[in-house]
C-alpha cells in the first residue's frame, strides 16, 4: 500500500471526493451509522490525512487530529471492504504514529479492536460507552518511542 501523508491544501478534489466516499460507504452505509462525518476538521491546519492507495484507488485512511494545546487524536481508521484482512491496516497505523511521534496521543477504538490498537501501544483509559450505537473505548498512548 502506498500511504501518502496530507494536508487538507495537499489533497485534490479526486482523492478528497473518494476518501470522503470511504468513510461514507464504511462508516454510514456498513455500519449503519447516520452521524456527520463532515465535522469541519478535515480542514483544520494541523490536521493530517493518511491516505492508502492499491493498484492507484484508496484503499485505506486515517485522520490525525493535532490541534495546538491538544494531544494528537487517532481517528476515521478504515480500509475498503476488498482492502480487508490483508494486514494493511498495520502500515497505517504505524505511519499515524510517525505523524505523532514521540508525543502522547489518543482515540476512540471500537471496542472489538481495542486489542489491534494495544498492538501500537494504545491502553484503555475508562469505561466502554457507546457511540452511534457501537461499543468504543477512550484509548491512550502515552509519549515515547514510535512503534
Amino acid at each position: 500500500m502506498d500511504i501518502r501523508t496530507l494536508n487538507f491544501d495537499e489533497l485534490d478534489a479526486r482523492t478528497a471526493y473518494d476518501v470522503w466516499r470511504l468513510r461514507q460507504d464504511v462508516f454510514v452505509v456498513e455500519q449503519e451509522c447516520a452521524y456527520p462525518d463532515l465535522d469541519g476538521r478535515d480542514t483544520e491546519p494541523g490536521t493530517r490525512h493518511l491516505v492508502g492507495r492499491l493498484d492507484g484507488a484508496v484503499a485505506g485512511y486515517v485522520r490525525v487530529l493535532d490541534a495546538d494545546g491538544e494531544e494528537p487524536r487517532v481517528g476515521r481508521v478504515v480500509l475498503a471492504r476488498a482492502a480487508r484482512g490483508r494486514g494493511l491496516a498495520d502500515p497505517l497505523m504505524r505511519t499515524a504514529l510517525e505523524v505523532v511521534g514521540a508525543r502522547p496521543s489518543v482515540l476512540d477504538a471500537q471496542a472489538p479492536l481495542a486489542g489491534w490498537y494495544a498492538g501500537f501501544g494504545y491502553v484503555a483509559d475508562g469505561p466502554e460507552f457507546l457511540e452511534d450505537g457501537i461499543p468504543h473505548l477512550r484509548m491512550v498512548r502515552p509519549g515515547g518511542p514510535q512503534m
